[in-house]
């Protein structure tokens, strides 16, 4: 069995941000030499997600409109922001959008459907964040 482990970092200028992290996965990927296995990628922060859809920049807009709506960024409204904290929503939003995606991986690539890409979805941003990329098989 192979393996390989990396984290992407990224620099999230945002606030809320999706950035297609597609290219780095599949050169993790190519770098593995794994021909046949698996491929996770998760977000390494509780205010960020990764996920799976097109790349199509209105789509994205939606996203951030809906999810704005489903957990406003409003300091006053939640618990948490009594810690000090003003990212309540954020939590609230990863846990819509999901903490990680598992790619399979067949003939040395990322076996995906039309259209698909991974991305990583930001709601806290403003700062230096990671993401783990770990590859297993044969």
């Amino acid at each position: 069995m192979k393996s390989l482990t990396r984290k992407l970092v990224l620099d999230i200028p945002e606030r809320m941000q999706f950035v297609n992290i597609t290219s780095e996965v599949d050169r993790a990927v190519a770098d593995s030499r794994v021909s046949e296995g698996l491929c996770l990628v998760n977000a390494m922060h509780i205010t960020a997600s990764v996920f799976i859809n097109d790349d199509e920049p209105g789509l994205h807009e939606d996203y951030k409109k809906w999810l704005e709506h489903l957990a406003p960024h409003d300091p006053k409204r939640y618990q948490h922001n009594r810690t000090g904290e003003d990212n309540g929503d954020a939590h609230h939003k990863r846990q819509i959008m999901g903490r990680e995606v598992t790619v399979a991986i067949t003939d040395g690539r990322l076996d995906f459907g039309p259209w698909e890409q991974i991305f990583y979805g930001e709601f806290d941003g403003r700062r230096t964040k990671r993401v783990l990329v770990k590859i297993i098989g044969e």
